[in-house]
């Protein structure tokens, strides 16, 4: 015998043993991720340049041209028409839908607002109108192809512009929340007018044309060019048309934006040209003969409300007895407050947009 113990006769334990990893494994499990990520967004962008093609080529004309003018009215997606489409062409389509522009401007005498005494009798005569007294009733419109909301407010007086605070290309705008926040005893607000947006100065604080906000000139030179002016007089009456500063001043109006096009003037609604525009959220501002202020937001870019054209604006404010009324702006600015809610559906996948100005009601006092 030996004297080994059986301990001493066991055979050393295996060690256990690790795969050595190829080099480059890692590098290439990132390569294939990549692949398929890039493969997928050509897969999508394909598709859309599917749809875009099918959209601008297809059998329906009327598709096309709604297409082509709801595209040019979205400042992001304006060059989309002309992917497979001729300059000359999408030109000619954009001429032929749209409402005509007019020299007119409003006839104040055609608005009758009842005296102070009297302010407000027509809703108070009837329990159907405002029923709960704050003097603004809002109300659901919709037709085939958009929803929206009507704010109706019965004192105009309560009716101004409010503003982001100082304007130019540097400065930054506000959302319409914050202009709601910054001003006291407010009730109702909708977006404005227009502004610079170009790439990559999209900050909201610099507006088109004419600004005006309770009796004070903002914006607006030379004092002698014309703009789509839509203001409201300090004897509390919407004015619309093309006019300078001075004219405006001249007038008598106490605030101002610039947009337009202008829907109706004088009770007459404006021409419409083939469609009457593409199908976008728009916002827009009228008033009826007995001074009842009209705001309008319509919903857009959704799947149960994919918007309004411009001819549709105008007709809903025909159907509310508006006898001066124009469109402010529109897109992804659109957005409605009443009671410090937005109550609307907003078109922006970024957020609430950034503004220069504007449409505040006041509350009671």
């Amino acid at each position: 015998m030996t004297g080994n113990t059986l301990e001493e006769k066991q055979l050393p334990r295996s060690r256990p043993r690790f795969k050595k990893k190829k080099p480059g494994t890692a590098a290439m499990v990132i390569r294939r991720v990549l692949l398929v990520f890039f493969t997928i967004i050509l897969a999508v962008l394909a598709a859309l340049l599917g749809v875009v093609y099918v959209m601008e080529k297809g059998p329906s004309e009327t598709a096309r041209n709604i297409f082509v003018i709801s595209c040019r009215e979205t400042s992001a997606i304006k060059w989309v028409p002309n992917i497979f489409l001729s300059d000359e062409l999408v030109e000619e389509i954009a001429a032929q839908n749209t409402i005509k522009e007019t020299d007119d401007i409003t006839d104040p005498d055609l608005v009758q607002i009842p005296s102070p005494d009297n302010a407000g009798s027509a809703a108070e005569a009837d329990p159907d109108i405002d029923p709960d007294g704050d003097g603004v009733d809002i109300i659901d419109v919709s037709g085939s192809t958009f929803k929206g909301k009507m704010m109706v407010v019965y004192d105009p007086s309560r009716v101004f512009v409010g503003i982001s605070g100082k304007f130019g290309l540097e400065e930054q705008g506000k959302t319409l929340p914050e202009i709601y926040a910054s001003y006291d005893n407010i009730i109702g607000a909708v977006n404005g007018g227009g502004f610079d947006d170009r790439p990559g100065h999209m900050t909201g604080g610099e507006p088109w044309g004419i600004v005006m906000s309770e009796g004070e000139v903002l914006w607006g030179t030379p004092m002698y060019y014309s703009w789509d002016t839509i203001g409201i007089t300090w004897d509390n009456k919407l004015v619309v048309g093309k006019m300078t500063v001075q004219e405006a001043v001249d007038m008598g109006v106490r605030d101002a934006v610039k947009f337009g096009p202008i829907l109706i003037v004088n009770g007459e609604p404006v021409e419409a040209l083939g469609d009457g525009s593409g199908l976008n959220p728009r916002t827009a501002i009228g008033q009826r003969a007995d001074g009842a202020m009209l705001l309008l937001t319509i919903d857009g870019r959704q799947s149960n409300s994919l918007g309004a054209s411009l001819a549709d604006v105008r007709d809903v404010m025909l159907d509310f007895g508006a006898v001066n009324a124009a469109n402010l702006d529109g897109g992804s600015s659109t957005n409605m407050m009443f009671n410090g809610e937005i109550i609307n559906q907003s078109a922006s996948l970024i957020g609430l947009r950034k503004m220069c100005t504007a449409i505040l009601v006041r509350g009671k006092e």
